[in-house]
């Protein structure tokens, strides 16, 4: 039996993406040890999105302007691994308050196409730097 050990991976401004090709992961930062998005063969996984500015910064203006700078933020992530809106199966978003799932349906449906995602909305007591909306998302990458 041979041993083959796996190539080690070139890193650039973008992402993380091994030889065989059977893994790209958005690049992992210094601050979080994981990465934004995790691509393996057709399947991506995209990490919970926050409705951060490009500055780091929460988007000025409450549950308004983060949601949609969060999937905004999560578009970002899907096309880092090149996966496209269209691909997305399954979408999970956690509120801070759910009282905000009115304006996170708006949002949704602007944001995603017929026939949209299966979705999951849970109401949680906190989230990171005092976010009010965060985004994961689950895509299966087709081959169009």
């Amino acid at each position: 039996m041979t041993n083959q050990s796996r190539a080690q991976p070139t890193r650039d401004r973008h992402h993380l993406d091994f030889s065989s090709n059977a893994y790209t992961v958005s690049l992992v930062s210094n601050e979080h040890p994981y990465p934004p998005a995790f691509r393996s063969g057709d399947l991506v996984s995209v990490s919970g999105r926050l409705g951060v500015t490009e500055t780091g910064e929460l988007a000025p203006g409450g549950f308004a302007a983060e949601c949609p700078q969060a999937f905004a933020n999560l578009d970002a992530a899907l096309r880092s691994v090149g996966a496209r809106r269209a691909d997305v199966v399954k979408v999970v978003v956690y509120l801070t308050d759910i009282a905000d799932r009115d304006g996170l349906n708006r949002v949704y449906e602007d944001f995603f196409a017929e026939p949209r995602p299966a979705r999951t909305c849970v109401g949680v007591a906190s989230l990171p730097y005092g976010g009010v909306v965060e985004v994961e998302a689950l895509a299966r990458v087709r081959n169009v």
